[in-house]
């Protein structure tokens, strides 16, 4: 007689369907790995036994259903009612006599994964125990029956289940030959029992990593990888293949692992496998104790997975140690396209750091160089942490023959003070521009005395661009004008921003903070080297001297590529048109 399903099954169906599964496509993994763990109880019983899995799919433009059948351990009837009509019951629980460790199944949710693509599911099985074969016939409406077959019916069923899925309407695709085959090498092509596909077997003795790993790798990520490290976590059963990728990954990339537990496919873009500076390796892996959430799409963020995440990344770290000492040519092809991650390691550890040291070119006033030959040349490393900085100073620093080397990059800092802390402060200084401006020479006194007299006509133009004119004489001639930062100055003139802003307490409370000496919060370095400098020493138009030293700031400021301020723009305008006014007049 028929018998009513304990829920909403309906209801059940769209749960899975838009909130547990992310499409029908699931349906045959769940069958798979119910028949894996079937044989899997039965050989727990009878060592010998037969572990193979067939499946007949609809042929393309036909009709009828699917039909999968297992050598498994089969079911009673009283583990019929009690196991395919109960949500979250499942056959590998202990109270009937198996122990869980050997099962890919945990939520008993396996078998209703079939109405995502069917309309009726039958099953037909037997079981190793003994008694008679059982035939259990359901649909999506919530209604199932049990039949016991008797002698005569069910003289031919042998040992192990049989499922045959009636198609939904508008789902045939699922269960026609490519789309099923497709799907089964996806999730089954690793699985330790013979699956065949209409026939054809389409499982392997062994991983195929195992033979050819680097054309393994080419077939899942879809390019050559630089390299193929074998990875193993005893502790989790876990072995397999990390990808270090040939290039052209972005840091921010999302992480996107393929992960087998115990044969079957978890996912293909699986995360949080390996540690965020591994940005550039992908792993193919096989694990039997990871947990997989309730789809099985993807993995529990755990303690398990951290202790996996964090050997994982060991191991990729000691082959980088073992190539930079066997390969140093593949080394350095190995920084040049993922430098970030290494340098991101290097900031943790000193045979990273001692690697970036080794091969890493950086910028320098000397060209592109590791940091070994820059410390070799120059002995510290004298360095500022600004690359607009650098690449103002770099052309006057280096013609004073200061070596000054650019660590304004992601993680070029924190590598300069790991750098400081391992072999002393000698090892690296962050340089400040004052320091390159005290190594510029001073100009003829009576140079400089010009220069000095013309700025006082100009002090109205300085002061309101908060800055200071210094005469200097250093090279390149060709530089006009330096534009350096007073920290001191700018700190207070920060202070001072704010201080408008706030009530009086919080204002006199930043006053005191800052130093009454402290100057202006720019430097404009004049270089009297410069033709355009020294010319303007010999002004005497008030006027054009005004226009002179505005249209030098601002150039230094476009030359040090600040950011502009209104007051900066304005001024930027009032001098190129004034400028040019003067110029189309003087040729009136």
């Amino acid at each position: 007689m028929p018998h009513t399903f304990g829920v909403d099954l309906r209801g059940i169906i769209d749960l899975l369907s838009h909130h547990l599964y992310s499409s029908p496509r699931v349906y045959a993994r769940e069958l798979l790995q119910n028949a894996v763990d079937a044989i899997t109880a039965r050989r727990a019983l009878q060592p010998d036994a037969p572990g193979e899995v067939a499946i007949e799919p609809i042929e393309p433009g036909a009709s009828g259903a699917l039909r999968i059948t297992d050598t498994g351990i089969g079911l009673t009837e009283r583990e019929v009612h009690d196991l395919l009509s109960t949500l979250g019951r499942t056959s590998k629980r202990d109270e009937l006599g198996f122990a869980r460790q050997g099962f890919l199944g945990q939520f008993g949710v396996g078998l209703l994964s079939a109405f995502l693509v069917a309309e009726r599911v039958r099953l037909v099985s037997r079981s190793a125990r003994g008694g008679p074969a059982v035939r259990w016939t359901a649909d999506a409406t919530g209604e199932y029956e049990v039949e016991v077959l008797d002698d005569a019916a069910g003289a031919g069923v042998p040992v192990g289940t049989t499922i045959e899925l009636a198609p939904r309407r508008d789902a045939e695709h699922w269960l026609e030959r490519d789309v099923v085959r497709a799907l089964v090498v996806e999730y089954g092509e690793l699985l330790p029992v013979r699956v065949a596909v209409a026939g054809e077997v389409v499982t392997a003795d062994a991983p195929p990593w195992a033979e050819d790993a680097l054309g393994y790798g080419e077939r899942v990520l879809g390019v050559r990888p630089f390299d193929a490290i074998p990875v193993e976590v005893p502790a989790v059963g876990l072995t397999g293949v990390a990808y270090v990728l040939p290039g052209g990954v972005h840091p921010g990339a999302r992480q996107s692992h393929r992960v087998y537990l115990k044969r079957m496919l978890v996912g293909d873009a699986i995360e949080g496998l390996l540690p965020e500076w591994a940005y550039f390796v992908r792993c193919v892996v096989d694990s039997s104790a990871l947990r997989p959430t309730a789809s099985r799409e993807s993995l529990y963020q755990d303690e398990t997975l951290l202790a996996v995440r964090e050997e994982l990344g060991r191991q990729v770290r000691d082959w980088l140690v073992r190539l930079d000492a066997t390969s140093p040519d593949r080394t350095a092809a190995l920084l040049d396209a993922h430098h970030l991650g290494i340098k991101s390691l290097a900031r943790v550890d000193d045979e990273m750091l001692r690697l970036v040291e080794r091969w890493l070119p950086f910028e320098t006033t000397d060209g592109g160089q590791s940091l070994r030959q820059f410390r070799r040349r120059h002995g510290a490393v004298a360095y500022v942490a600004d690359v607009d900085e650098f690449r103002q100073l770099a052309p006057v620093a280096h013609a004073q023959g200061m070596g000054l080397l650019n660590a304004g990059y992601a993680y070029d800092a924190e590598i300069m003070d790991r750098l400081v802390a391992l072999d002393g402060p000698a090892a690296a200084r962050r340089v400040a521009p004052t320091e390159v401006l005290a190594a510029l020479g001073d100009p003829e006194p009576a140079v400089e005395q010009a220069l000095r007299d013309r700025l006082r006509l100009a002090a109205d133009v300085l002061e309101r661009h908060d800055c200071e004119a210094v005469p200097r004489d250093f090279d390149p001639g060709s530089l006009p004008a330096l534009l350096v930062t007073n920290v001191e100055g700018e700190r207070r003139r920060d202070a001072e921003q704010v201080g408008e802003q706030a009530d009086p307490l919080w204002a006199e409370l930043l006053g005191s903070l800052v130093s009454d000496g402290s100057g202006a919060a720019q430097r404009l370095v004049l270089n009297c080297r410069n033709p355009l400098v020294r010319r303007l020493a010999g002004l005497d138009d008030p006027a054009l001297v005004e226009l002179t030293v505005e249209s030098l700031y601002v150039h230094a400021l476009l030359q040090a590529r600040r950011p502009m301020r209104p007051k900066d723009t304005a001024a930027l305008n009032r001098s190129y048109l004034e400028l040019l006014d003067r110029a189309v007049g003087g040729h009136a």
